[in-house]
């Protein structure tokens, strides 16, 4: 397709930064280590994969950090951090990486994004500068807040703290001029209030209780161009409750990793009852659903709540991700088609691109396929799945013993079963490939609810087209629950 999307780095233009854009083109659409079974692929474990963090510890709140490209679109409202890596080595250590409060943050209207110096904003603000540094933006280009690294380390904490102090400033001077407005219009001075109000109602996207009350007040003084503005819940934000919403979550997922579905529902249902603003709880629980227990109606609903709320931009993705795949397995698939590019504009995750790679070849569109197989690749071109994906692919296009090679390195991978008997299967190895998919239905997959779709998407994949009327196949599959509308066309990994 040649689009480039935010969150995925072209060809940096200077030597020092172009391995900081290998590795964060990996790091931007957060590590797909855990990616999962079949097709598309991914799921659970809250749409991505946990890990990638400092120490490489398993992580719930990764930073959903952009990257600021020339192609970008522009951010037109509320306020921009920028941070200016200065090595891989330092992008790949950062404390930068994982924090409930900066994502929460990107809830509230503040983007983060990652440039270098070849970047317009990393000529403004970086320029002169020694790497690493921090900076608070407005969206016009406007400095307002800057960090130097020490000792060649910028820390997590000095960013939290940046960004916190810039917000409590600015809502002091919101509340002072609301303050003033009033007093304005109180003498009858409205010349003197409206300017004041309009300036509060015009940072509706930071502080939206100051704006309605300004709104409120326009609308009392006779200015009917402002629409009412929308009360949503505040994140909890205190060091201590907070610190217990991130221990319950990380709890919630080591008991993912472990297969103890009900324990991590029951975590990630608690995280959420802690703080229902932070949409993290349900993106967790959403993909649980969808992908783990197939309790698809649930999915559904934790998925909207994502897109009824302020979120940050990886939980959109997510949730628009996940409700594209339900709705393209029941048969609508232009809606979900559209859900699907709305995810990896939102947010680019290389589940995504490889479920578009698998919708434009059941269309029969190779270039298409090919191009989103590509760009799922090129967010990480060493992740074993994302190689796996793409080796389902060229199985089938001629290239059996190259995708036989990947394969026969990662046939270790459990949650890579499906995509390897599908490799498998187009080269003729009969024997290895229904033994892979019997591993997929009953050592990887816990619930019934999902395997019979999932068999049922085996029975209709054209890579097992050679296994189609095999007695055992058949019989591997009897639980398929027969719904699937989709007939795969040729060499097409099958979506999950």
């Amino acid at each position: 397709m040649g689009r480039v999307d935010r969150g995925i780095i072209p060809r940096m233009k200077t030597t020092l930064l172009r391995p900081i854009a290998c590795l964060m083109i990996v790091f931007m659409s957060v590590p797909q280590s855990f990616a999962t079974c079949g097709g598309g692929g991914g799921g659970g474990r809250g749409g991505i994969a946990p890990g990638g963090g400092p120490n490489d510890q398993a992580q719930v709140y990764n930073v959903p950090w952009h990257v600021r490209t020339a192609a970008a679109p522009p951010v037109t409202d509320g306020l921009v951090v920028y941070w200016f890596p200065a090595s891989k080595e330092e992008v790949e250590k950062s404390s930068l990486r994982v924090s409930r409060q900066l994502s929460l943050y990107a809830t509230q209207c503040v983007t983060m994004e990652v440039a270098d110096l070849s970047t317009p904003v990393g000529q403004k603000f970086a320029s002169d500068a020694k790497l690493p540094i921090a900076v608070i933006a407005t969206p016009d280009g406007t400095l307002v807040s800057k960090i130097e690294n020490t000792d060649g380390k910028l820390k997590v904490e000095q960013v939290e703290k940046m960004v916190e102090s810039e917000l409590k400033h600015r809502e002091d001077s919101v509340e002072l001029q609301l303050k003033q407005a009033k007093e304005h219009a109180k003498s009858g001075d409205n010349t003197g209030a409206i300017p004041l109000y309009r300036s509060v109602y015009e940072q509706k996207c930071l502080f939206p209780k100051k704006a309605k009350d300004a709104a409120k007040e326009l609308k009392r003084l006779g200015v009917n161009d402002v629409a009412d503005v929308e009360i949503n819940l505040s994140p909890v934000f205190e060091k201590v409750a907070s610190a217990r919403v991130e221990r319950t979550m990380k709890a919630g997922l080591a008991a993912e990793e472990r297969g103890k579905y009900v324990q991590a529902r029951a975590l990630y249902s608690q995280a959420h009852t802690m703080d229902p603003a932070d949409p993290t709880p349900l993106r967790f629980l959403g993909e649980l659903y969808r992908h783990h227990t197939g309790e698809w109606d649930k999915a559904r609903i934790e998925f909207q709540q994502i897109l009824n709320m302020p979120s940050d931009p990886m939980s959109r993705a997510v949730a628009l991700h996940g409700l594209g795949k339900m709705t393209i397995h029941e048969g609508d698939f232009k809606k979900g088609l559209s859900l699907m590019e709305d995810s990896v504009k939102a947010y680019p995750l290389a589940l995504a691109y490889r479920n578009l790679a698998v919708y434009w070849n059941s269309e029969g569109d190779q270039r298409k396929a090919h191009d989103y197989t590509q760009q799922a690749l090129a967010l990480d071109p060493t992740d074993p799945y994302n190689l796996i994906f793409a080796a389902a692919f060229e199985a089938g296009n001629g290239h059996a013993d190259d995708a036989l090679k990947i394969a026969e390195k990662n046939k270790a991978l459990l949650p890579a079963s499906y995509n390897l008997a599908a490799i498998y299967a187009q080269a003729g190895q009969r024997e290895k490939a229904l033994a892979l998919l019997k591993r997929h239905f009953f050592e990887y997959e816990r619930y019934q609810a999902v395997r019979t779709k999932e068999m049922m998407e085996a029975r209709v994949d054209a890579v097992f087209a050679s296994l189609r009327t095999d007695p055992a196949f058949l019989a591997l599959t009897k639980d398929a629950d027969g719904k699937l509308p989709m007939q795969m066309s040729p060499n097409q990994p099958a979506a999950r």
